[in-house]
Protein backbone atom coordinates (compact mmCIF):
# COMPACT_ATOMS: atom_id res chain seq x y z
CA UNK A 1 0.00 0.00 0.00
CA UNK A 2 1.11 3.58 -0.74
CA UNK A 3 2.03 5.51 2.15
CA UNK A 4 0.31 8.69 3.56
CA UNK A 5 3.33 10.61 4.00
CA UNK A 6 3.35 14.64 3.23
CA UNK A 7 4.06 15.30 -0.64
CA UNK A 8 7.05 17.55 -0.54
CA UNK A 9 6.27 21.13 0.75
CA UNK A 10 3.48 21.48 2.02
CA UNK A 11 2.31 22.19 5.32
CA UNK A 12 4.22 25.41 5.45
CA UNK A 13 2.83 26.56 1.89
CA UNK A 14 -0.73 25.19 2.37
CA UNK A 15 -3.29 28.24 1.23
CA UNK A 16 -4.39 30.08 3.89
CA UNK A 17 -7.66 31.84 3.45
CA UNK A 18 -8.84 34.80 5.84
CA UNK A 19 -10.36 33.32 8.57
CA UNK A 20 -9.27 29.84 7.84
CA UNK A 21 -8.15 29.78 11.08
CA UNK A 22 -11.70 29.78 13.08
CA UNK A 23 -13.33 27.85 10.43
CA UNK A 24 -10.66 24.82 9.79
CA UNK A 25 -11.05 24.84 13.80
CA UNK A 26 -15.04 24.38 13.66
CA UNK A 27 -13.93 21.12 10.64
CA UNK A 28 -13.23 17.79 12.95
CA UNK A 29 -11.57 15.31 11.01
CA UNK A 30 -11.61 11.19 11.31
CA UNK A 31 -8.47 9.26 9.19
CA UNK A 32 -9.59 5.67 8.62
CA UNK A 33 -6.33 3.31 7.58
CA UNK A 34 -5.44 -0.15 8.45
CA UNK A 35 -2.21 0.89 9.14
CA UNK A 36 -1.26 2.58 12.42
CA UNK A 37 2.09 4.56 11.27
CA UNK A 38 -0.05 5.87 8.00
CA UNK A 39 -2.87 6.96 10.06
CA UNK A 40 -0.73 8.68 12.44
CA UNK A 41 1.11 10.44 10.02
CA UNK A 42 -2.15 11.91 8.13
CA UNK A 43 -3.66 12.89 11.93
CA UNK A 44 0.02 14.77 12.25
CA UNK A 45 -0.39 16.48 8.79
CA UNK A 46 -3.72 17.29 9.71
CA UNK A 47 -3.25 18.81 13.06
CA UNK A 48 -0.63 21.01 11.65
CA UNK A 49 -2.90 22.35 9.19
CA UNK A 50 -5.43 23.27 11.79
CA UNK A 51 -8.26 20.83 12.06
CA UNK A 52 -8.87 19.42 14.84
CA UNK A 53 -8.07 15.41 13.62
CA UNK A 54 -8.71 11.71 15.39
CA UNK A 55 -7.81 8.32 13.71
CA UNK A 56 -8.53 4.77 13.96
CA UNK A 57 -7.63 1.18 12.07
CA UNK A 58 -11.46 0.03 13.02
CA UNK A 59 -14.23 1.23 10.46
CA UNK A 60 -16.11 0.16 13.49
CA UNK A 61 -14.78 2.73 15.43
CA UNK A 62 -15.13 5.70 12.51
CA UNK A 63 -18.65 4.33 12.25
CA UNK A 64 -19.55 5.27 16.30
CA UNK A 65 -17.95 8.45 16.05
CA UNK A 66 -19.96 9.83 12.29
CA UNK A 67 -23.10 8.31 14.44
CA UNK A 68 -22.49 10.53 17.74
CA UNK A 69 -21.04 13.88 15.14
CA UNK A 70 -17.63 13.20 16.67
CA UNK A 71 -16.46 14.16 13.04
CA UNK A 72 -17.45 16.34 10.36
CA UNK A 73 -15.32 14.72 7.62
CA UNK A 74 -13.78 11.09 7.03
CA UNK A 75 -10.30 10.91 5.23
CA UNK A 76 -10.46 6.84 4.47
CA UNK A 77 -8.43 4.61 2.56
CA UNK A 78 -9.90 2.70 -0.43
CA UNK A 79 -7.85 -0.73 -0.17
CA UNK A 80 -8.55 -1.95 3.52
CA UNK A 81 -9.47 -5.72 5.03
CA UNK A 82 -12.75 -6.43 6.32
CA UNK A 83 -14.43 -3.13 4.90
CA UNK A 84 -13.37 -1.37 2.15
CA UNK A 85 -13.41 2.60 1.62
CA UNK A 86 -16.71 2.27 -0.56
CA UNK A 87 -18.35 0.24 1.89
CA UNK A 88 -17.58 2.33 4.23
CA UNK A 89 -18.59 5.59 2.42
CA UNK A 90 -22.17 3.83 2.30
CA UNK A 91 -22.99 3.39 5.77
CA UNK A 92 -21.51 6.31 6.58
CA UNK A 93 -23.15 8.80 4.59
CA UNK A 94 -26.54 6.79 5.59
CA UNK A 95 -25.81 7.80 8.97
CA UNK A 96 -24.81 11.27 8.31
CA UNK A 97 -25.87 12.32 5.01
CA UNK A 98 -24.43 15.57 5.98
CA UNK A 99 -20.60 14.13 6.26
CA UNK A 100 -18.02 14.77 4.22
CA UNK A 101 -15.81 11.98 2.93
CA UNK A 102 -12.54 12.05 1.20
CA UNK A 103 -11.22 8.86 -0.29
CA UNK A 104 -7.55 8.22 -0.78
CA UNK A 105 -5.65 5.50 -2.55
CA UNK A 106 -2.51 4.93 -3.94
CA UNK A 107 -4.29 3.17 -7.05
CA UNK A 108 -6.09 6.25 -9.15
CA UNK A 109 -8.50 5.75 -12.09
CA UNK A 110 -10.73 8.18 -13.61
CA UNK A 111 -13.43 5.41 -13.61
CA UNK A 112 -12.91 4.93 -9.99
CA UNK A 113 -12.48 8.17 -9.09
CA UNK A 114 -16.22 9.07 -10.90
CA UNK A 115 -17.61 6.16 -8.95
CA UNK A 116 -16.36 7.63 -6.13
CA UNK A 117 -17.89 10.59 -6.63
CA UNK A 118 -21.48 8.92 -7.63
CA UNK A 119 -21.79 7.43 -4.58
CA UNK A 120 -21.33 10.70 -2.58
CA UNK A 121 -17.75 11.37 -2.28
CA UNK A 122 -16.63 14.41 -1.77
CA UNK A 123 -12.81 14.07 -3.14
CA UNK A 124 -10.78 10.82 -4.34
CA UNK A 125 -7.02 11.72 -3.80
CA UNK A 126 -3.84 10.03 -4.31
CA UNK A 127 -1.08 8.92 -1.98
CA UNK A 128 0.94 10.09 -0.71
CA UNK A 129 -0.76 12.76 0.17
CA UNK A 130 -0.64 16.63 -1.18
CA UNK A 131 -0.86 18.61 1.55
CA UNK A 132 -1.58 21.53 -0.56
CA UNK A 133 -4.32 19.93 -2.00
CA UNK A 134 -5.87 18.24 0.90
CA UNK A 135 -5.69 21.94 2.77
CA UNK A 136 -7.83 23.40 -0.09
CA UNK A 137 -10.62 20.93 -0.14
CA UNK A 138 -11.15 20.86 3.39
CA UNK A 139 -11.18 24.41 3.01
CA UNK A 140 -13.74 24.12 0.71
CA UNK A 141 -16.09 21.94 3.10
CA UNK A 142 -14.93 24.08 6.08
CA UNK A 143 -16.31 27.61 4.26
CA UNK A 144 -19.34 25.72 2.82
CA UNK A 145 -20.35 24.41 6.38
CA UNK A 146 -19.58 28.02 7.90
CA UNK A 147 -21.92 29.41 4.82
CA UNK A 148 -24.50 27.34 5.45
CA UNK A 149 -24.54 28.50 9.62
CA UNK A 150 -24.53 32.09 8.01
CA UNK A 151 -27.03 31.60 5.47
CA UNK A 152 -30.20 32.75 7.35
CA UNK A 153 -28.58 36.36 8.49
CA UNK A 154 -27.32 36.79 5.08
CA UNK A 155 -28.73 40.25 3.62
CA UNK A 156 -26.60 42.82 2.04
CA UNK A 157 -23.84 40.52 0.73
CA UNK A 158 -26.16 37.42 -0.36
CA UNK A 159 -25.77 38.02 -4.27
CA UNK A 160 -22.01 38.15 -4.47
CA UNK A 161 -21.80 35.43 -1.98
CA UNK A 162 -23.75 32.92 -3.52
CA UNK A 163 -23.19 34.07 -7.27
CA UNK A 164 -21.01 30.77 -8.07
CA UNK A 165 -19.22 31.44 -11.84
CA UNK A 166 -22.21 33.19 -12.42
CA UNK A 167 -24.52 30.75 -11.38
CA UNK A 168 -26.99 32.61 -8.83
CA UNK A 169 -29.22 31.53 -6.31
CA UNK A 170 -29.88 29.76 -2.93
CA UNK A 171 -32.10 26.90 -3.63
CA UNK A 172 -31.62 23.44 -2.94
CA UNK A 173 -31.59 22.20 -6.15
CA UNK A 174 -29.22 24.96 -7.26
CA UNK A 175 -26.76 23.89 -4.37
CA UNK A 176 -27.18 20.27 -4.67
CA UNK A 177 -26.00 20.74 -8.64
CA UNK A 178 -23.36 22.92 -7.53
CA UNK A 179 -21.76 20.68 -5.41
CA UNK A 180 -21.82 18.46 -8.14
CA UNK A 181 -20.09 19.88 -10.03
CA UNK A 182 -17.29 20.81 -7.49
CA UNK A 183 -16.67 16.79 -7.36
CA UNK A 184 -17.38 16.21 -10.87
CA UNK A 185 -14.77 19.20 -12.64
CA UNK A 186 -11.16 18.11 -10.98
CA UNK A 187 -12.03 14.35 -12.57
CA UNK A 188 -14.53 14.46 -15.48
CA UNK A 189 -13.49 13.91 -19.04
CA UNK A 190 -17.03 13.78 -21.00
CA UNK A 191 -19.87 15.41 -19.49
CA UNK A 192 -23.63 15.22 -20.09
CA UNK A 193 -25.54 18.39 -18.90
CA UNK A 194 -29.08 18.34 -19.26
CA UNK A 195 -32.13 21.25 -19.00
CA UNK A 196 -34.73 22.72 -20.51
CA UNK A 197 -33.65 25.42 -22.81
CA UNK A 198 -33.06 29.00 -21.27
CA UNK A 199 -31.93 27.16 -18.04
CA UNK A 200 -28.22 27.78 -18.51
CA UNK A 201 -26.53 24.97 -19.60
CA UNK A 202 -24.03 26.50 -21.52
CA UNK A 203 -23.45 28.85 -18.01
CA UNK A 204 -22.74 25.13 -16.10
CA UNK A 205 -20.44 24.00 -18.85
CA UNK A 206 -18.28 27.11 -18.55
CA UNK A 207 -18.29 26.74 -14.96
CA UNK A 208 -17.11 23.18 -14.92
CA UNK A 209 -14.16 24.17 -17.32
CA UNK A 210 -13.14 27.21 -14.91
CA UNK A 211 -13.77 25.29 -11.93
CA UNK A 212 -11.08 22.17 -13.64
CA UNK A 213 -7.52 21.70 -14.00
CA UNK A 214 -7.75 23.23 -17.44
CA UNK A 215 -9.53 26.67 -16.77
CA UNK A 216 -6.77 28.56 -18.63
CA UNK A 217 -7.16 26.67 -21.65
CA UNK A 218 -9.68 27.06 -24.09
CA UNK A 219 -13.18 26.50 -24.01
CA UNK A 220 -14.94 26.24 -27.27
CA UNK A 221 -18.53 26.25 -28.12
CA UNK A 222 -20.58 24.78 -30.84
CA UNK A 223 -24.27 24.52 -31.14
CA UNK A 224 -25.28 21.18 -33.28
CA UNK A 225 -28.47 22.43 -34.46
CA UNK A 226 -27.43 25.51 -36.37
CA UNK A 227 -25.18 23.66 -38.96
CA UNK A 228 -26.41 21.20 -41.70
CA UNK A 229 -24.05 17.82 -41.24
CA UNK A 230 -21.55 18.71 -43.43
CA UNK A 231 -20.68 22.47 -42.31
CA UNK A 232 -21.07 20.50 -38.85
CA UNK A 233 -18.64 18.22 -39.71
CA UNK A 234 -15.97 20.52 -40.93
CA UNK A 235 -16.45 22.99 -37.59
CA UNK A 236 -15.37 20.15 -35.31
CA UNK A 237 -12.93 18.46 -36.61
CA UNK A 238 -11.55 20.68 -39.55
CA UNK A 239 -10.95 20.03 -42.79
CA UNK A 240 -8.11 20.00 -46.34
CA UNK A 241 -8.22 22.19 -48.74
CA UNK A 242 -10.76 21.05 -51.58
CA UNK A 243 -11.80 18.28 -49.52
CA UNK A 244 -15.60 19.92 -50.56
CA UNK A 245 -16.81 23.04 -52.69
CA UNK A 246 -15.49 26.42 -51.09
CA UNK A 247 -12.88 24.57 -48.89
CA UNK A 248 -10.26 27.00 -50.20
CA UNK A 249 -7.79 26.27 -47.28
CA UNK A 250 -7.23 23.76 -44.69
CA UNK A 251 -8.36 24.48 -41.20
CA UNK A 252 -8.35 22.89 -38.07
CA UNK A 253 -12.03 22.10 -36.06
CA UNK A 254 -13.15 22.71 -32.46
CA UNK A 255 -11.63 19.59 -31.11
CA UNK A 256 -7.71 20.54 -32.55
CA UNK A 257 -8.43 24.35 -31.38
CA UNK A 258 -9.02 22.79 -28.21
CA UNK A 259 -6.69 20.72 -27.41
CA UNK A 260 -5.88 20.41 -23.65
CA UNK A 261 -9.20 22.88 -22.74
CA UNK A 262 -12.69 22.07 -23.25
CA UNK A 263 -15.04 21.46 -26.48
CA UNK A 264 -18.81 22.36 -25.60
CA UNK A 265 -21.09 20.37 -27.48
CA UNK A 266 -24.54 22.43 -26.81
CA UNK A 267 -27.85 20.46 -28.51
CA UNK A 268 -26.02 17.32 -29.10
CA UNK A 269 -29.12 15.65 -29.43
CA UNK A 270 -29.63 16.98 -33.26
CA UNK A 271 -26.72 15.38 -34.76
CA UNK A 272 -27.07 12.45 -37.16
CA UNK A 273 -26.16 9.24 -36.77
CA UNK A 274 -22.76 9.60 -38.57
CA UNK A 275 -21.18 12.57 -36.95
CA UNK A 276 -22.37 10.92 -33.66
CA UNK A 277 -19.94 7.93 -34.68
CA UNK A 278 -16.78 10.40 -34.95
CA UNK A 279 -17.88 11.67 -31.47
CA UNK A 280 -17.91 8.65 -30.17
CA UNK A 281 -14.39 7.84 -31.58
CA UNK A 282 -13.05 11.07 -29.96
CA UNK A 283 -14.50 10.16 -26.30
CA UNK A 284 -12.82 6.49 -27.26
CA UNK A 285 -9.41 7.00 -28.59
CA UNK A 286 -9.40 10.90 -28.54
CA UNK A 287 -8.78 10.64 -32.39
CA UNK A 288 -9.63 12.97 -35.12
CA UNK A 289 -9.58 13.16 -38.58
CA UNK A 290 -10.13 16.16 -40.84
CA UNK A 291 -12.31 16.45 -43.46
CA UNK A 292 -10.91 14.80 -47.24
CA UNK A 293 -7.86 14.02 -44.51
CA UNK A 294 -6.90 10.04 -44.10
CA UNK A 295 -4.34 11.36 -41.11
CA UNK A 296 -5.26 10.45 -37.82
CA UNK A 297 -4.93 13.31 -35.16
CA UNK A 298 -4.67 13.02 -31.40
CA UNK A 299 -6.44 15.23 -28.91
CA UNK A 300 -6.62 15.95 -25.79
CA UNK A 301 -9.51 17.31 -25.03
CA UNK A 302 -12.29 17.15 -22.17
CA UNK A 303 -16.03 17.40 -23.46
CA UNK A 304 -19.64 18.59 -22.53
CA UNK A 305 -22.59 17.56 -24.18
CA UNK A 306 -25.28 19.53 -23.59
CA UNK A 307 -29.22 18.41 -24.57
CA UNK A 308 -32.57 19.75 -23.70
CA UNK A 309 -34.30 16.66 -25.00
CA UNK A 310 -34.71 12.89 -23.40
CA UNK A 311 -32.05 11.06 -24.90
CA UNK A 312 -33.21 7.96 -23.54
CA UNK A 313 -36.51 8.14 -25.40
CA UNK A 314 -34.14 9.66 -28.54
CA UNK A 315 -31.69 6.44 -27.34
CA UNK A 316 -35.51 4.27 -27.69
CA UNK A 317 -36.62 5.67 -30.61
CA UNK A 318 -33.38 5.04 -32.74
CA UNK A 319 -32.22 8.65 -33.17
CA UNK A 320 -29.12 8.52 -30.76
CA UNK A 321 -26.67 5.80 -30.51
CA UNK A 322 -27.08 3.84 -27.14
CA UNK A 323 -22.95 3.40 -27.00
CA UNK A 324 -22.43 7.53 -27.25
CA UNK A 325 -25.44 8.03 -25.20
CA UNK A 326 -23.76 5.53 -22.32
CA UNK A 327 -20.25 7.58 -22.51
CA UNK A 328 -21.72 10.87 -22.25
CA UNK A 329 -24.37 9.94 -19.30
CA UNK A 330 -21.53 8.84 -17.16
CA UNK A 331 -21.80 11.47 -15.21
CA UNK A 332 -25.04 13.62 -15.56
CA UNK A 333 -25.65 16.81 -14.25
CA UNK A 334 -29.11 18.22 -14.68
CA UNK A 335 -29.72 22.12 -14.73
CA UNK A 336 -33.50 22.86 -12.76
CA UNK A 337 -35.78 24.70 -14.44
CA UNK A 338 -36.30 27.99 -13.28
CA UNK A 339 -40.08 26.69 -12.33
CA UNK A 340 -38.49 24.78 -9.81
CA UNK A 341 -36.53 27.05 -8.16
CA UNK A 342 -38.92 29.96 -7.97
CA UNK A 343 -36.68 31.14 -4.75
CA UNK A 344 -34.07 32.51 -6.81
CA UNK A 345 -36.09 34.97 -8.77
CA UNK A 346 -35.57 38.02 -7.02
CA UNK A 347 -32.12 37.04 -6.32
CA UNK A 348 -31.87 36.44 -10.47
CA UNK A 349 -33.70 39.64 -10.80
CA UNK A 350 -31.28 41.92 -9.01
CA UNK A 351 -28.40 40.47 -10.32
CA UNK A 352 -29.75 40.93 -14.40
CA UNK A 353 -30.57 44.63 -12.94
CA UNK A 354 -26.88 45.07 -11.65
CA UNK A 355 -25.59 43.52 -15.00
CA UNK A 356 -27.73 46.06 -17.05
CA UNK A 357 -27.41 48.54 -14.59
CA UNK A 358 -23.72 48.60 -15.85
CA UNK A 359 -23.99 47.71 -19.49
CA UNK A 360 -26.72 50.63 -20.29
CA UNK A 361 -25.47 53.09 -17.77
CA UNK A 362 -28.26 53.21 -15.51
CA UNK A 363 -28.20 53.89 -12.05
CA UNK A 364 -31.67 51.66 -11.09
CA UNK A 365 -32.21 51.05 -7.61
CA UNK A 366 -34.62 48.31 -7.54
CA UNK A 367 -38.17 47.22 -8.02
CA UNK A 368 -41.37 47.91 -6.91
CA UNK A 369 -43.34 45.28 -4.65
CA UNK A 370 -45.67 44.65 -7.01
CA UNK A 371 -43.29 44.17 -9.79
CA UNK A 372 -41.41 41.47 -7.77
CA UNK A 373 -44.88 40.09 -6.46
CA UNK A 374 -45.40 39.57 -10.46
CA UNK A 375 -41.90 38.45 -11.21
CA UNK A 376 -42.44 35.81 -8.28
CA UNK A 377 -45.59 34.97 -9.74
CA UNK A 378 -44.68 34.25 -13.48
CA UNK A 379 -43.68 30.33 -13.88
CA UNK A 380 -41.13 31.23 -16.50
CA UNK A 381 -41.24 28.67 -19.35
CA UNK A 382 -38.47 30.39 -21.07
CA UNK A 383 -36.44 29.82 -17.71
CA UNK A 384 -33.24 31.77 -16.64
CA UNK A 385 -33.39 33.48 -20.50
CA UNK A 386 -37.03 34.55 -20.10
CA UNK A 387 -35.95 36.70 -16.86
CA UNK A 388 -32.75 37.90 -18.33
CA UNK A 389 -34.88 39.37 -20.87
CA UNK A 390 -37.46 40.59 -19.29
CA UNK A 391 -35.14 42.50 -17.09
CA UNK A 392 -33.19 44.16 -19.78
CA UNK A 393 -36.04 45.15 -21.70
CA UNK A 394 -37.34 46.90 -17.97
CA UNK A 395 -33.64 48.65 -17.43
CA UNK A 396 -34.01 50.69 -21.41
CA UNK A 397 -38.31 51.50 -20.61
CA UNK A 398 -38.85 52.46 -17.30
CA UNK A 399 -37.97 56.42 -17.05
CA UNK A 400 -38.68 56.36 -13.15
CA UNK A 401 -35.25 54.69 -10.49
CA UNK A 402 -37.38 51.40 -9.82
CA UNK A 403 -38.78 49.01 -12.21
CA UNK A 404 -42.31 48.99 -11.77
CA UNK A 405 -45.32 46.43 -13.06
CA UNK A 406 -45.68 49.02 -16.47
CA UNK A 407 -42.15 48.47 -17.31
CA UNK A 408 -42.39 44.89 -17.31
CA UNK A 409 -42.87 43.43 -20.74
CA UNK A 410 -46.65 42.90 -21.56
CA UNK A 411 -46.72 39.21 -21.41
CA UNK A 412 -45.61 39.93 -17.56
CA UNK A 413 -48.02 42.40 -16.95
CA UNK A 414 -51.30 40.59 -18.36
CA UNK A 415 -52.42 38.14 -15.18
CA UNK A 416 -51.25 34.12 -16.11
CA UNK A 417 -54.30 31.73 -17.22
CA UNK A 418 -56.48 35.82 -17.41
CA UNK A 419 -59.52 35.21 -19.56
CA UNK A 420 -60.00 38.22 -22.36
CA UNK A 421 -61.72 41.09 -21.64
CA UNK A 422 -65.60 40.63 -22.96
CA UNK A 423 -65.51 43.57 -25.04
CA UNK A 424 -62.14 42.73 -27.13
CA UNK A 425 -63.60 39.10 -27.51
CA UNK A 426 -64.40 37.67 -31.02
CA UNK A 427 -64.63 34.02 -32.55
CA UNK A 428 -61.66 32.87 -34.17
CA UNK A 429 -61.53 30.23 -37.39
CA UNK A 430 -59.46 27.56 -36.68
CA UNK A 431 -56.49 28.81 -39.34
CA UNK A 432 -56.30 31.93 -37.10
CA UNK A 433 -56.18 29.31 -33.83
CA UNK A 434 -53.25 27.76 -35.73
CA UNK A 435 -51.56 30.69 -36.79
CA UNK A 436 -51.43 32.75 -33.18
CA UNK A 437 -50.41 29.08 -31.75
CA UNK A 438 -47.26 28.46 -33.98
CA UNK A 439 -46.18 32.20 -33.56
CA UNK A 440 -46.42 32.05 -29.70
CA UNK A 441 -44.25 28.77 -29.85
CA UNK A 442 -42.12 30.66 -32.30
CA UNK A 443 -41.41 33.17 -29.80
CA UNK A 444 -40.57 31.33 -26.93
CA UNK A 445 -38.04 29.78 -29.18
CA UNK A 446 -36.56 32.65 -29.45
CA UNK A 447 -36.75 32.07 -33.25
CA UNK A 448 -35.33 28.91 -33.38
CA UNK A 449 -37.49 27.08 -36.27
CA UNK A 450 -35.95 23.26 -35.57
CA UNK A 451 -36.93 23.74 -32.04
CA UNK A 452 -40.54 24.89 -33.07
CA UNK A 453 -41.34 22.85 -34.75
CA UNK A 454 -40.18 19.77 -32.09
CA UNK A 455 -42.21 21.31 -29.99
CA UNK A 456 -45.39 21.76 -32.67
CA UNK A 457 -44.72 18.27 -33.19
CA UNK A 458 -44.39 18.92 -37.24
CA UNK A 459 -41.58 18.95 -39.80
CA UNK A 460 -39.88 21.65 -40.74
CA UNK A 461 -40.81 21.80 -44.18
CA UNK A 462 -44.43 22.12 -42.48
CA UNK A 463 -42.97 24.93 -40.59
CA UNK A 464 -41.10 26.75 -43.61
CA UNK A 465 -44.30 26.42 -45.67
CA UNK A 466 -46.73 28.15 -42.75
CA UNK A 467 -43.83 30.73 -42.70
CA UNK A 468 -43.30 31.30 -46.52
CA UNK A 469 -47.55 31.39 -46.39
CA UNK A 470 -47.33 34.37 -43.53
CA UNK A 471 -44.24 36.20 -45.04
CA UNK A 472 -46.86 36.57 -48.44
CA UNK A 473 -50.10 37.89 -46.71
Amino acid sequence: MAGVEVAPGAPSQAPRISGSREKRAGLSVCVLDDERELVATAVELLSHLGFPATGTTEPGEALAAVRKRRCRAVLTDVRMPGMDGLEFLDQALKLDPALDVLLMTGFYSIDAAIEAIRRGARDYLTKPLDAARLARTLDEIAEHRARRQRLQALEEGLLAELSQHGIVGQSPQLVEMIELMRKVAPHYKNVLVTGPTGAGKELVARALHQMSAVAGERFAVCNCSTLVETLLESQLFGHVRGAFTGAHETRAGLFEFADGGTVFLDEVGEMSPGLQAKVLRVIENREIQRVGSPEVRRVDVRLVAATNRDLRAEVMAGRFREDLYYRLSMMEIRVPALAERAGDVPLLAHHFLKKFNAAYGRTLEGFTQRAMARLARHGWPGNVRELENAISSACITTATEVIDLEDLPESLRRPENAAPAESGWRPLTLDEVRREHIERVLQSCQGNRLRAAQTLGIGRTSLYRFLKRRAAE
